[in-house]
């Protein structure tokens, strides 16, 4: 098999995983494009993106240009000669001039079954939708968003309990094995792009914080997809006594306890959960943080305060 000379651009934690497989592997990462540093975090120190500690840790050459646009990164990537351009969550759209200019054109590594869920939230919007499967997609890279010609695709079940930090992990592994496998196959000059189909094609907007407010008047099957879909962020939140409630998890109770309530109003304390009333069948919530507090188990929270009869919202 011939090596492939790749070049990476990609900023998150998703993408990391990518680029710690391709540095293992026998094609070399020539150099790297990713996001400049910024503020992170809760002391919002300036910080290098995950894929910057890999490059640096990798000592591979890393390019964090404030714009793609124009002909200073088209410059420094004819510098590293590569053969392929490898994208994985890089965070803004790449110019087609740049997608063009590797000998073999560019590849993305995006966490969906294309043509489902194109942009930027494809993990949470699966999980909201209550999808059975969820995968990843290779693809050639195109001016479009996310339409490019199918290269690989590979996929997995969601399982009920599944947050989207736990799939967020799975898929990252899951890209970077697809990604090896792929480059493989093109360097020995065997990979056939297939179009996407038209139908089917649906859109991942990217996540705002509004949409972790819970509605208790929905069903508790869509609360618990919400509650997992925004595990770890933005988490799903409520209000009790005028304070900010996140919900960290929850399970859906199964049978009903006590008569029919206004929904949102706490209906009992069990075992290791408080029973919320939904607009259709009751959630049981079995984690949950107050604003500036550290997450508690339910049972912890419950200690000492009088819930049931009280109303979230």
């Amino acid at each position: 098999m011939t090596a492939l000379r790749v070049a990476f651009a990609g900023t998150p934690e998703f993408a990391r995983s990518s680029l710690q497989a391709l540095l293992g592997s026998p094609h070399p990462v020539v150099g790297v494009f990713t996001r400049p540093d910024r503020p992170r975090g809760r002391g919002q120190h300036v910080s290098a993106s995950p894929v910057k500690e890999a490059a640096l840790a990798g000592d591979v050459p890393v390019s964090q240009p404030a714009t793609l646009q124009g002909g200073a990164a088209l410059d420094v990537l004819a510098s590293w000669r590569a053969d392929v351009l490898v994208v994985v969550a890089y965070g803004v759209i790449l110019p087609q001039a740049l997608l063009d200019a590797p000998r073999l054109g560019s590849v993305n590594v995006h966490a969906s079954l294309l043509p489902r869920w194109r942009g930027a939230a494809p993990i949470q919007r699966a999980l909201l939708a209550g999808d059975a499967t969820t995968g990843i997609t290779l693809m050639r890279m195109e001016a479009a968003l996310d339409a490019g010609p199918i290269l690989l695709q590979r996929s997995i079940d969601i399982r009920a309990t599944d947050t989207c930090g736990v799939l967020h992990d799975e898929l990252a592994t899951l890209g970077a094995r697809t990604l090896l496998e792929g480059l493989d196959v093109m360097a020995a000059g065997l990979l056939q792009p297939t179009p996407q189909p038209m139908e089917g094609v649906s859109y991942a907007a990217k996540i705002g914080k509004s949409e972790a407010i819970i509605d208790w008047g929905r069903s508790a099957i869509e609360i618990d997809r919400q509650i997992r879909a925004f595990n770890p962020w933005p988490m799903a939140q409520t209000r009790l006594e005028d304070d900010q409630l996140r919900i960290l998890a929850a399970r859906l109770h199964e049978g009903a306890l006590g008569p029919a309530a206004i929904p949102g109003s706490i209906i009992a304390v069990v075992d290791d959960a408080i029973v919320v009333q939904c607009g259709d069948g009751q959630l049981a919530l079995t984690q949950v943080q107050r604003s500036g507090r550290r997450p508690v188990s339910a049972r912890e929270f419950a200690g000492g305060r009088k819930l049931p009869g009280q109303r979230l919202g």
